[in-house]
């Protein structure tokens, strides 16, 4: 009935490396939101493509970060899960 010794070890790995990447997305979510709310006077001193970066940041910037974010997430975790499943196969043969 429990898994083997080798597969929760295997299990908690995952587990921790899920979290720890979910973790740092988030913080980069939340940096990026913050930040462009917290500093708009100072970022709007800076310009990108003749806009100030505070106005790009809220209409185009944020999104991209977002977008950016949830790719990275897809990606890493296909990568995580194929390990995870490589790890269960080997302690299981």
């Amino acid at each position: 009935m429990d898994k083997p010794k080798d597969q929760r070890g295997a299990a908690a790995l995952h587990w921790r490396k899920t979290r720890a990447m979910s973790a740092l997305l988030l913080l980069l979510w939340f940096l990026t939101t913050f930040c462009t709310v917290f500093f708009a006077r100072e970022l709007a001193t800076l310009t990108l493509f003749g806009w100030p970066l505070s106005f790009y940041m809220a209409a185009q910037g944020s999104a991209l970060i977002y977008l950016a974010v949830l790719g990275v997430y897809a990606w890493r975790m296909r990568r995580l899960d194929q390990q995870y499943r490589r790890q269960l196969s080997k302690d299981g043969a």
